[in-house]
């Protein structure tokens, strides 16, 4: 990596750990149970024969705030049944909100960007006022406190499930869709059910979810209105994006997000079982039970080839068919997309997203796609968010976008500036 680069890969990476700081702990001196000990994440017998998108509990909580006051919302969380990739009931949990005035717009479907496989990283956990600080919330704290600003309802759902599967094929779509569902049942929120103009949207992680909720949506859930989906720092092709954090700066992200992808797959867990060395496990065991800014700031340059007995990217190809499935299903979007991206992200190869455009575009999917000049991963998830919530608007208010695939590089994303 070019000095410069360097340079400008560790402030961001300063920046993700500094927004860390402070908010999470306003207002309670007590930390809160986690998930694995929380019996509110336990479904009520007989849950598996419920449709999806049931709600199977519900409770009150206070989402933190970036500033010493609460979040001026009403905020829920709602356990509900769900599917997972197999195609067997789950349930999980989405946390709800809406503005404590005026009515609102329609409703966001926002994924975090979780990047972590330990329960207590989910976002129904770390957004919680009093949840411990253990994870770069503050991020999305800045994307729902806007969300919220402008009139939005938002589900945040714990979209990698009970098991924290970042990476699974069509199961993060089930869950954000089954969010959207349980929301649109949830008669505080003042919604008007499957009436409802719905939007989702993520960033880096977060645009996991997203797009596969785009994509299944439908085949599983098409009678929600979903008018958009805004994919921020996309991050697929997956196989060649954990190919390039190895031995990178940010390479903590794979300790982090391999214990998860290992649970969901069975063959990706027995090629690593095969060629793991002592150290190795004791890395992924290690990084399972930790946030992703903590397994980021302990692992940077971080060489997987030294925790296993073959190269990292051998082993890669020698499960090359669990990875196929992982970025693009047999049905392409119907909704229209936005995605934007850095050009000098210093944690995703642009390139490669350019590619998994192009692909998608080949087969219909309507898409608009900015290029940044100017931000960076950080930068660009902060400063392109009221672009994104005007493209969202525009959206929820069915006007309508350019047929087909456009591509616009910019200087800066900015409202109506694409």
């Amino acid at each position: 990596m070019k000095r410069g680069r360097l340079r400008s890969a560790m402030i961001a990476m300063s920046a993700v750990l500094c927004l860390t700081g402070g908010p999470m702990a306003v207002g309670s001196a007590d930390p809160l149970t986690t998930p694995q000990h929380d019996p509110f994440y336990t479904p009520p017998s007989g849950w598996e024969s419920q449709a999806p998108g049931t709600i199977l509990n519900s409770r009150p909580v206070e989402v933190a705030s970036l500033t010493p006051q609460a979040q001026n919302a009403d905020a829920w969380q709602l356990l509900y049944r769900t599917t997972d990739t197999d195609g067997r009931p789950m349930a999980t949990v989405t946390t709800v909100l809406r503005p404590r005035t005026g009515q609102v717009k329609g409703l966001i479907s926002y994924q975090p960007a979780t990047d972590a496989s330990a329960p207590q990283c989910a976002p129904s956990y770390v957004l919680r006022q009093g949840a411990p600080d253990k994870y770069d919330s503050s991020l999305d704290l800045i994307q729902i406190e806007q969300m919220l600003s402008t009139g939005h309802a938002i589900s945040v759902p714990d979209w990698e499930g009970p098991k924290g599967t970042l990476v699974a094929p069509r199961q993060p779509g089930y869950l954000v869709l089954d969010g959207i569902r349980a929301a649109e049942r949830f008669a505080p929120l003042g919604l008007s059910g499957t009436d409802t103009p719905v939007a989702a949207a993520g960033y880096s992680g977060g645009s996991i979810g997203t797009s596969w909720a785009a994509q299944v949506q439908p085949d599983y859930a098409p009678e929600l209105r979903l008018t958009g989906a805004a994919l921020g720092g996309w991050t697929a092709p997956l196989a060649s994006y954990l190919e390039t954090l190895n031995s990178g700066l940010f390479s903590g992200f794979l300790p982090s997000m391999l214990p998860g992808m290992m649970r969901a797959d069975p063959r990706l867990a027995a090629a690593f079982d095969t060629y793991l060395t002592p150290a190795g496990r004791a890395l992924i065991a290690a990084g399972d039970s930790k946030c992703v800014t903590q397994n980021v700031s302990q692992h940077a340059f971080l060489n997987l080839d030294d925790y296993l007995t073959i190269p990292f990217t051998q082993l890669i190809e020698q499960v090359k068919a669990s990875f196929d499935g992982l970025d693009f299903g047999p049905t392409v979007p119907s909704a229209p997309l936005l995605v934007y991206n850095a050009v000098h992200d210093e944690i995703i190869d642009i390139t490669k997203t350019d590619q998994a455009v192009a692909q998608w575009c080949a087969s219909g999917a309507p898409i608009t796609q900015v290029r940044d000049g100017l931000s960076e991963h950080v930068s660009l998830a902060i400063s392109a968010t009221p672009a994104v919530l005007d493209w969202i608007d525009d959206r929820l208010a069915g006007r309508p976008t350019p047929a087909g695939c456009t591509t616009h590089t910019v200087q800066s994303m900015s409202p109506g500036g694409f």
